[in-house]
């Protein structure tokens, strides 16, 4: 058990993804403060639902981008695990800033599925072909893992915080399955629907059934 500081937002970070933040509340440029003055990390659990969740993403400062004259900060973050909090506290001692009493995520106990991840790949793939994305199809990495597409499959909020709760890879990679299988084909309808609009009122070059 240790004592982390939290920056509670409405929005979900994995582990391994920089996240840009402009800071300019007091208490959070206090907290970039102590990060550079002690080399400290920080939390950033999800704020849903009016409250906050009790799984996050621990964060590391990178850079300080830009400082401004007025004491807000433009700075670089990258997510570096996750934690569970066993004890809010809405003020660390002597602070401004929240923090918890949290616990390390326990690490992967099973590795990726290589069958899911070609099923998965197979969906993405026809997905964003339909939606004319193919390049970032292509710029997907061969052995990428669920954390890494994550922001990029149209989840809502709750479902990514669902995924980051989830302990293994091959549960990620099933949830994300479903996801997949259940939005692709409304995406394609969609898409359907659209050139049938931009159609509507064209000649149509069409050829009558023989009968």
């Amino acid at each position: 058990m240790r004592l982390l500081p939290l920056f509670p937002l409405n929005l979900v970070v994995f582990p391994g993804e920089k996240l840009n933040l402009h800071i300019f509340e007091p208490r959070y440029r206090q907290l970039v403060e102590d990060c550079l003055t002690e080399g400290i990390t920080f939390g950033i659990p999800p704020y849903l639902d009016d409250q906050v969740q009790p799984i996050g993403t621990e964060m590391r400062l990178v850079k300080v981008e830009r400082a401004y004259p007025s004491g807000e900060s433009d700075i670089r973050t990258q997510a570096v695990g996750r934690f569970r909090i066993a004890e809010l506290l809405r003020e660390a001692p002597g602070k401004l800033y929240a923090a918890a009493q949290v616990e390390d995520f326990p690490a992967d106990a099973e590795p990726a599925d290589a069958a899911l991840r070609q099923r998965i790949s197979a969906q993405i793939e026809h997905l964003y072909g339909a939606l004319g994305l193919q390049k970032l199809f292509i710029e997907l990495a061969p052995d990428y893992a669920t954390f890494d597409i994550a922001h990029h499959l149209g989840l809502s909020t709750e479902q990514e915080y669902a995924l980051l709760s989830l302990a293994t890879e091959p549960e990620r990679q099933r949830f994300i399955l479903v996801h997949l299988e259940h939005i692709l084909p409304v995406v394609l309808e969609t898409e359907r629907l659209k050139e049938r609009v931009r159609q509507n009122g064209h000649f149509k070059h069409l050829t009558p059934p023989n009968f």
